[in-house]
């Protein structure tokens, strides 16, 4: 909203704002955080009896920060504003089901996936050209908009529900979401997209370390679906604005292989009735935590780690 009042984009108020939505989600966090849901513990997660009574649903503090320091301190478009309001609608139908006595099924979440998937892909495309960069400058390929308006919706939908899946370790999600962020933020620069979206990013991961202040182990609160399909919402569009969104699978790589092999298993046994990996626990982090023996530290560190890597890998590709 400043930037609308002046004549051109000036970095300092950037730089405010950024200061302000990190000190604003920690003081609201310690504010509010006791009258948030209790958390009653998860039957079938590994140490998930250990989460019972913390808040949940911080996700309603910090991406409401977001939302508002967004708003107000950077440079805005219609576009980006029906962006903000679509990663708030993922973070209400999440705090919906957190605070709700009975958890939502999966059809009704499925089905607001759906609807959000397809506004933002009418959205991005409505403002941006079917192309994409197979993350090499100069070849660019062009898609039809019917597929690439398909090919949106599965991102989106798979992004939130992965990033959804592997939230269930102390600090995991958030710093996970992180690395991806920043590894977009530098592809952005590199390839030359991203634009006005870049200073979001910046603002959504400062965000979440103020929420990680508070979730470093062990966790005063938790973020709970109000977050996790915020932040998975807000990857996806992170991606789109890449000009690159193939690159989701490197830089997402270790939020994908957490939280979407347990849907792949899933929909396996649903559908084919095919039972695959049967040995191995789902998600991963409770398979690394139950059956090889890591702490929640070591599973934060080790993954955080993995996804480090293959993002400087998938920096150097590009730049070679």
């Amino acid at each position: 909203m400043i930037h609308y009042f002046m004549k051109q984009t000036i970095p300092a108020v950037s730089i405010v704002g950024l200061l302000a939505a990190f000190g604003l989600t920690c003081f609201f966090i310690a504010k509010f955080a006791d009258r948030l849901p209790k958390d009653g513990g998860r039957e079938f997660a590994h140490d998930g009896k250990l989460s019972a009574g913390k808040p949940r649903g911080a996700g309603l503090i910090f991406i409401l920060v977001f939302v508002g320091a967004a708003f107000i301190f950077a440079p805005m478009s219609l576009e980006l504003l029906i962006y903000l309001i679509l990663v708030t609608v993922e973070m209400l139908t999440g705090y919906l089901d957190d605070a709700a006595e009975h958890p939502w099924g999966e059809l009704r979440k499925g089905l607001l996936d759906l609807a959000v998937a397809v506004i933002l892909a009418v959205t991005y495309l409505s403002f941006n050209p079917n192309t994409i960069w197979l993350a090499i400058p100069g070849m660019p390929l062009t898609i039809p908009p019917v597929l690439f308006g398909a090919l949106i919706v599965v991102l989106v939908w798979g992004s939130v529900n992965v990033t959804n899946c592997a939230d269930g370790v102390d600090g995991l999600s958030g710093t996970l979401v992180i690395i991806t962020l920043a590894t977009f933020y530098i592809i952005d620069h590199l390839l030359g997209s991203g634009d006005d979206f870049n200073v979001l990013i910046l603002m959504f991961a400062v965000c979440i370390l103020g929420y990680l202040w508070y979730n470093a182990t062990p966790s005063l609160l938790m973020m709970g679906d109000a977050g996790s399909r915020a932040m998975g919402v807000f990857i996806s569009i992170a991606a789109l604005k890449s000009e690159s969104p193939v690159l989701y699978v490197p830089v997402a790589v270790v939020l994908i292989l957490d939280g979407g092999l347990g849907l792949l298993k899933l929909t396996l046994i649903r559908v084919c009735h095919v039972h695959i990996l049967k040995n191995v626990r789902t998600p991963l982090h409770d398979h690394v935590r139950k059956n090889m023996g890591w702490s929640n530290t070591q599973t934060l560190f080790r993954f955080a780690i993995i996804q480090i890597a293959v993002s400087m890998i998938t920096l150097s590709l590009i730049l070679l």
